[in-house]
């Protein structure tokens, strides 16, 4: 694959990633759909296209997964919704995507992965960032709307961990999205009550489900080998500024001081920590 290529579809991956924010919260903001049913039409038109993608692509292959990455892909996807009933794009994304990597990086340290010099730095700068954003004050986000986000973010965080060494990524992709389905659909039964939904709520769930998550997924992963894991996990650090980008043009959303030191140290301090990782064996 051309370089040009590869820039190509990791920008186009990381648009669809900080549209699923977009998308959300547009959705949530203005009541056109309610949290349990946008995490029910997302998972569920994901798993179509995804499904329909990857038997356009091998007519012979079968959905892979299994339950509990299955279980942690919907635990994401509830948490990222519910939390965006109280957040802005660009926090929400920021805080999903802070959360993600330091799951990821925790878990490489407790699998003896060592953290030096100028990643240690960055891990102590990302987390003040972090502690910057929560702290209390007028501009600071809903606790527990970002206590659900950072949970989202943890659960994504473990669903890409299962899913490293799980085969063909598409093939488990689809397969975990269609067996999350069911988790969905007694999300929405337990939460009818509150259930409410419009055409514009379920357009904009189809879109991130469909166009957001499902073609994006099958974006990101043909671009993934061709990036190394650091570029890979760099990249995705992106994400928040557009999503912080699109919910100021789009949104009408503030873009506070608050907002850009935290971000700028939550994404800086990542990027450091991820930088010219080691391993115990010097690898």
């Amino acid at each position: 694959m051309r370089p040009t290529q590869v820039v190509f579809l990791t920008t186009l991956a990381m648009v669809a990633f900080a549209g699923n924010s977009l998308l959300c919260r547009v959705a949530l903001k203005g009541g056109a759909i309610d949290a349990a049913s946008f995490t029910l039409v997302r998972i569920a038109s994901g798993a179509l296209v995804l499904g329909l993608i990857l038997r356009v692509r091998s007519p012979g292959m079968r959905m892979a997964g299994n339950a509990w990455s299955a279980f942690w892909l919907f635990a994401y996807a509830a948490g990222f919704s519910f939390a965006y009933v109280t957040l802005t794009a660009g926090v929400g994304a920021l805080l999903l995507f802070g959360a993600v990597q330091a799951t990821m990086i925790g878990y490489g340290l407790r699998r003896g992965e060592r953290l030096h010099g100028v990643q240690v730095a960055g891990l102590v700068l990302a987390f003040a960032g972090l502690a910057s954003l929560l702290a209390p004050g007028l501009s600071a986000p809903p606790l527990a709307g970002a206590a659900l986000m950072l949970l989202a973010g943890f659960s994504w965080g473990l669903y890409s961990l299962r899913g490293r060494a799980a085969g063909d990524p598409l093939a488990v992709t689809a397969g975990n999205f269609v067996r999350a389905v069911p988790l969905a659909i007694a999300v929405s039964l337990a939460a009818a009550p509150w259930a409410s939904a419009d055409m514009r709520g379920v357009v904009f769930a189809v879109l991130s489900g469909a166009i957001a998550s499902g073609m994006g997924y099958a974006v990101w992963y043909t671009a993934l080998p061709a990036l190394k894991a650091t570029t890979a996990a760099s990249v995705q650090l992106g994400v928040p500024a557009i999503a912080a980008a699109g919910g100021v043009l789009f949104l009408d959303e503030a873009l506070t001081l608050r907002l850009v030191i935290a971000s700028a140290a939550i994404l800086g301090g990542v990027a450091m920590a991820i930088s010219k990782a080691r391993t115990r064996s010097g690898r």
